[in-house]
């Protein structure tokens, strides 16, 4: 079968078409503003996208076209599609269908950490020999691609956005996943551009729960309020809560540094020692770790796992260091990310400033709704600038001027690379925070570092 994919370059669509390619079928894509690391994993695999859109795409005529949520009415390929009648459906869809039905599905949903959760689920269920399939909105390193179909009857792992599915189908993408398992990570406002009010997202997490069997399971964070009001709405599976609270069945106990921490769990006891930082990363481990359990992987095997854990493309990624100065990318776009971001971050043992390089582009960001909570979120920072894309409606310049920290608003990104470049110095830690490709920032303040200090660009191996 020949499947064309609009919105092909998008983290879920991109994974959804290696999903495709592996199941046999011919794919092709349409898409326009594409950045690594999808643009660069889709090429890797032969499949040809991101030269933007245009009717002439859809010719020779596909049997199916999957429509990408960022799609709407208007898209020049989506009239098209409409006009010739070809059949068409959405990415959630298409996937429930041909994928999800016949596998055991470990649904990883929450505001906060998907990504790196999901990851981390991934990890220890591969270690402990359950080859998962899986689809991450996100490029988990240790595994190197963002999708797997793996075999039906086996585990499947994915991260369940609670995002519309489609402009046909404004349902979360989550209720067309058929979860045994179900990780509740953490709830708060967001999606300002399709909600209204965090009850609104509150109801669509509840019909995820609603779908999860009797002999399922739900792992829920506890000290959620957001999250207590969705089960307080009615839940026909057993709840494993995880945390720090004594009511948790899965709790997190302080290591001798930030680099372990104790697990307790109902069958016992472990410590996870690791390369990762931060509170946030510990309670996606529990959960992880908590989800593992209820398909059968023990705590050892868990621990092991983690131990090697990498974390995925984006999350915390160190790009590079030249002159002892580490660029650092993360994918943060909310105020409560960027803040554990960098408290994270911090909780690591520097000698340099941790610098926040922040580019507010997201659908949320645009509305303006979270801009009160923008100058508090970069409180673990040295020092901070803030970029203004050019979609933004709202100026930079109040946010900067609100900060606890030293802090800029910066106009051009020529104008944001030369300044950092002046005024880097050694042992800094410059960590740059978009949920988009911020006009290549990253690479090109490496090579401006690169020229000004006269040193190569240094890689992890």
């Amino acid at each position: 079968m020949h499947i064309h994919i609009l919105g092909i370059c998008g983290t879920f669509m991109g994974s959804l078409a290696l999903l495709a390619r592996e199941l046999g079928h011919r794919v092709t894509g349409s898409d326009k503003g594409v950045y690594p690391p999808m643009s660069t994993q889709l090429a890797a695999h032969g499949i040809d996208a991101g030269h933007g859109f245009d009717a002439a795409n859809l010719d020779p005529r596909p049997d199916l076209v999957i429509i990408g949520n960022a799609l709407s009415r208007g898209n020049v390929e989506i009239e098209a599609v409409l006009n010739q009648r070809i059949p068409y459906t959405s990415g959630p869809q298409w996937l429930a269908d041909n994928v999800l039905r016949e596998r055991r599905v470990l649904a990883v949903a929450g505001t906060h950490g998907k990504t790196t959760t999901a990851s981390m689920l991934v990890w220890i269920l591969e270690q402990a020999g359950l080859a998962p399939g899986f689809l991450i909105g996100g490029i988990p390193r240790n595994l190197g691609v963002s999708a797997r179909a793996g075999s039906p009857g086996d585990v499947f792992v994915i991260e369940a956005d609670e995002y519309d599915t489609a402009f046909f189908d404004k349902r979360s993408k989550f209720v067309h996943y058929l979860p045994e398992v179900a990780v509740l990570n953490n709830l708060e406002f967001d999606h300002a551009d399709i909600f209204s009010d965090l009850a609104a997202i509150e109801r669509q997490f509840h019909h995820l729960v609603r779908l999860v069997p009797g002999n399922g399971q739900l792992v829920v964070a506890d000290g959620e309020p957001a999250l207590s009001r969705v089960l307080e709405m009615g839940a026909w599976s057993p709840v494993a809560r995880f945390g720090r609270t004594d009511q948790a069945q899965w709790q997190i106990g302080d290591g001798v540094d930030d680099q372990q921490f104790v697990v307790r769990a109902p069958e016992g006891e472990v410590v996870v020692r690791w390369a990762m930082s931060g509170e946030h990363n510990r309670r996606n481990a529990l959960a992880a770790m908590a989800a593992a359990s209820a398909v059968g992987v023990t705590l050892e095997q868990s621990a092991a796992a983690l131990a090697t854990f990498a974390s995925p493309r984006r999350r915390q990624e160190l790009r590079g260091s030249v002159n002892d100065i580490q660029v650092i990318d993360d994918f943060a776009h909310h105020p409560t990310a960027i803040a554990m971001t960098l408290e994270g971050l911090r909780s690591v043992p520097s000698r340099g400033r941790l610098i926040a390089v922040i580019e507010p582009r997201s659908n949320t960001m645009k509305l303006g709704t979270m801009k009160a909570r923008l100058p508090g979120s970069v409180a673990s920072a040295d020092e901070v600038y803030w970029y203004q894309p050019a979609t933004l409606g709202w100026s930079v310049e109040e946010v900067a001027r609100a900060c606890p920290v030293p802090a800029h608003a910066m106009t051009t990104t020529e104008a944001l690379i030369d300044t950092l470049v002046e005024n880097a110095r050694p042992g800094d830690r410059i960590v740059i925070m978009s949920n988009g490709g911020f006009d290549n920032v990253h690479e090109r303040l490496l090579n401006a570092l690169e020229q000004r200090h006269g040193q190569p660009v240094e890689t992890e191996a």
